[in-house]
């Protein structure tokens, strides 16, 4: 039993040693994808939620007191300037005007009488025939008379006024609303809106941006940089491309404190009247890096504390040593083994500047250069030093890197 247990000790001891001295298997090389960084010219768009504005729109309103006999368009048309569109009861501003017709006669008839009795008194008194006291009050009832005249000529206007105003009139080429009022409706002057008329051609179409994109607007409404074709173009609701070219029309005073952004106004040809005011639309702004830009895709970048990183293969050297056995070990360092290099990739970190967002990529300013090999794929699963076992791909994911065309940038997306 003795020397059983005794085995048994020696042999569990043995056991012991034997794990003790077992090597931990090395850590296999993480996968990952990889794309070569180039440089090339980026094209890309811009884009604003926008709202349609009419450059021109009105709200209609009676200048006259009166019921609603008539409206003479179609609601939601397109009406000329000069259009009558409502027609209020007439009979009370007729009679007005036929009322300051008939005194205007009358007074004509008063200013004839007297300037001949003015007449008469000035011969007599040439002849000292007529005391002068009654000259002076005969020319006092002349001047009295010719007042009446301009009095009477100015209710006729005034009335003649009310009977236009009866009449509502369009003031300028546009579509008009719905109708707020119904034939038989009383409308007051200045207080009951009857309906609204906006222009249609051309048509504004309103966005912000940030204060510090005011210089390059500013260029572009100076034509101080180089003209680019479909500068501004607008997106439909419905997802489509509206066919009319934009131009900036104006330009807001000032910028708001508050939100820090400014009013842009662009016009926009509407000759099928496709755009009406009020329509939500989003405004895509062309734009061209004049320098060849660098572009990776967006999920190859690492944000750590609002800084921003991309992962870089490299070839390094790891030195290893041929023991007594004729095995590698790295650790045998400095026992007179014969020194292998072995090369290896490896992930480094990098700091970068990032530029604009176009689609699924984005420009990086700074950082790294032409020929780098970026880590594209498996950026989560790796560290500084890591090993990696890579594939390549073309850059931006076998795809035209260059954001040319067809990509877009939302602008109220941040950096």
């Amino acid at each position: 039993m003795n020397r059983l247990a005794s085995l048994l000790v020696l042999i569990t001891t043995l056991a012991f040693f034997a794990c003790e001295h077992k090597q931990t298997p090395p850590t296999p090389p993480t996968p990952v994808n990889l794309i070569t960084a180039k440089a090339a010219t980026v094209l890309y768009y811009d884009k604003y939620p926008a709202t349609t504005i009419a450059l021109k729109q009105v709200g209609l309103y009676a200048q006259v007191t009166g019921y609603i006999t008539s409206i003479n368009f179609t609601e939601g048309t397109h009406v000329h300037k000069g259009q009558i569109l409502y027609t209020l009861d007439t009979r009370l501003y007729q009679a007005s005007v036929d009322q300051a017709r008939a005194n205007l006669r009358v007074d004509s008839g008063n200013l004839k009488q007297q300037q001949q009795d003015a007449d008469r008194y000035v011969y007599l008194a040439k002849h000292n025939a007529v005391a002068t006291q009654l000259v002076d009050h005969q020319l006092i009832a002349l001047q009295n008379a010719k007042d009446s005249i301009i009095a009477a000529q100015q209710a006729l206007k005034t009335a003649l006024t009310n009977l236009t105003y009866s009449n509502i009139y369009a003031p300028f080429d546009g579509t008009i609303g719905i109708s707020q009022v119904r034939v038989g409706n009383l409308v007051s002057p200045g207080t009951t809106l009857i309906n609204t008329i906006s222009a249609d051609d051309p048509i504004a179409v309103d966005f912000y941006i940030a204060e510090a994109q005011l210089p390059h607007f500013e260029d572009l409404q100076m034509h101080k940089q180089k003209t680019i074709d479909s500068l501004f173009t607008i997106q439909l609701p419905n997802g489509q491309l509206y066919s009319g070219l934009g131009k900036i029309a104006i330009i807001d005073r000032a910028v708001d404190p508050q939100t820090g952004t400014i009013d842009v106004r662009l016009a926009f040809p509407n000759p099928q009247f496709v755009l009406r005011a009020g329509m939500s639309c989003v405004v895509r702004v062309h734009n061209q890096d004049a320098a060849p830009q660098i572009v990776v895709p967006s999920r190859a970048v690492v944000e750590q504390m609002g800084e921003y990183f991309l992962y870089l293969a490299k070839d390094t050297v790891l030195k290893a040593h041929s023991d007594s056995t004729g095995k590698k070990n790295a650790d045998s360092a400095g026992k007179g083994a014969d020194t292998v290099e072995t090369p290896k990739l490896r992930a480094f970190q990098v700091k970068v500047q990032l530029g604009q967002t176009i689609g699924p990529n984005v420009v990086i300013k700074s950082g790294i250069n032409e020929g780098d090999r970026v880590i594209v794929d498996g950026v989560q699963a790796i560290h500084e030093g890591s090993q990696i076992n890579a594939s390549s791909r073309p850059a931006g994911g076998g795809k035209d890197s260059t954001g040319a065309g067809n990509q877009e940038r939302d602008s109220s997306k941040k950096q």
